[in-house]
């Protein structure tokens, strides 16, 4: 048994192993979000390549909705497929870097399963190492975090719970529960909503993010000395009477980026916060309002930088201690975005089983057509 059809069998045998003890999940019992996080639909950058994550097939009722994985090697401008095989991937797939170019995918629970199979490479997805966390991932792009250099994980579970892994993605111990957060000295101070993102700072302190009912107050928890303590950002007065979210939390080159949402409805703004101290020091961009739209895409990049996609036709960037900048308008069907090879974007549009590839060159003033991938989605073997 060799290459994808051994990878394949590796990988379900990982997941029968937890299907007749695995419990079923639940999602924690907590107060509406003033926003909600971003689908999982995102992309990540490691020192070997980029990667992207996208749903596509059809109706998630029917589930005939595959979420697929894409790398563009570094140094390359072309994109290729390579979803781990073996396992059904309806309920959506979270990526987290473990350093040194390797990257790990975790699947979340879909149907009967109440478990996430993970899935390890090193070699930019041409080959998997299978693993198992016997519990399901939330439903959020940072569900999953790994420490500089990948030796501990940290995962955000859809019941409330974080927990924190031995080296090398072993031995799961419980670190959090939602209902023990919500009743610390941090979590009354947050007045807790829901669980949103997890990571670590660049020293490896475990962080934890949320939406807080608190006016004011945004939810970032890092966990020292065997307590939790909110870790900020401070806003500034003019978001004292606001609803604030943390919808992304991320560290990669030294710095924590987070992307909060303050506000509701039409009147919701988007800002983002750097912090190279694990949270003691924070630096705010310029608010970018959202003007009722929908955020359906957040993707973080090099140095800091974030790009949204708002109703998947309008999209910004920002970058560390600069301001808000508009993109074109995107090109239909665009799920997410992700750095380009060259600077600029990448736009990846989804239509069916087709990805189309559009390119955004630094400063350029409209997408040109990159790359069409056509992906062997099998329509009904989920049902």
């Amino acid at each position: 048994m060799s290459g994808r059809a051994g990878q394949a069998s590796l990988l379900l045998a990982a997941a029968l192993l937890a299907a007749g003890c695995a419990s079923a999940v639940t999602r924690a019992s907590t107060p509406a979000s003033a926003a909600e996080p971003p689908s999982l639909s995102t992309s990540l950058v490691t020192s070997t390549g980029t990667w992207a994550v996208a749903v596509m097939g059809g109706s998630a009722a029917q589930h005939n909705n595959f979420w697929q994985l894409f790398v563009r090697p570094t140094a390359t401008s072309t994109w290729r497929l390579v979803t781990p095989p073996g396992v059904a991937s309806n309920g959506g797939l979270v990526m987290a870097s473990l350093g040194a170019g390797s990257v790990m995918a975790a699947f979340r629970p879909s149907q009967d399963l109440s478990y996430s199979p993970l899935a390890t490479t090193h070699n930019n997805g041409g080959a998997w190492t299978p693993g198992l966390l016997d519990a399901g991932l939330a439903d959020v792009p940072d569900a999953l975090a790994a420490t500089v250099g990948g030796g501990h994980l940290l995962a955000l579970l859809a019941d409330g719970r974080a927990e924190l892994s031995g080296p090398g993605g072993t031995a799961w111990t419980r670190l959090a529960s939602y209902r023990a957060l919500a009743a610390s000295a941090a979590g009354r101070r947050c007045g807790l909503g829901h669980l949103t993102a997890a990571a670590f700072s660049p020293a490896g302190v475990p962080l934890l993010a949320a939406d807080c009912t608190r006016p004011g107050t945004a939810g970032v928890f890092a966990y020292a000395g065997g307590t939790w303590h909110l870790a900020g950002p401070t806003l500034p007065s003019p978001y004292v009477h606001q609803i604030v979210t943390v919808l992304r939390l991320t560290t990669a080159g030294g710095t924590t980026t987070a992307l909060l949402a303050a506000g509701t409805g039409s009147a919701a703004r988007l800002l983002a916060a750097w912090s190279t101290d694990g949270g003691a020091h924070w630096a705010l961009s310029p608010s970018l309002p959202l003007h009722g739209a929908k955020l359906t895409s957040a993707s973080p990049g090099p140095g800091g930088t974030m790009a949204v996609v708002r109703n998947g036709s309008y999209a910004a960037t920002v970058a560390a201690g600069g301001p808000w900048r508009p993109l074109p308008k995107l090109p239909p069907g665009t799920a997410t975005l992700a750095p380009g090879p060259a600077g600029g974007w990448d736009a990846l549009a989804v239509h069916g089983a087709k990805l189309a590839i559009w390119r955004l060159a630094p400063g350029g003033g409209s997408w040109a057509a990159a790359q069409t991938i056509n992906v062997p989605v099998q329509f009904g073997s989920s049902g």
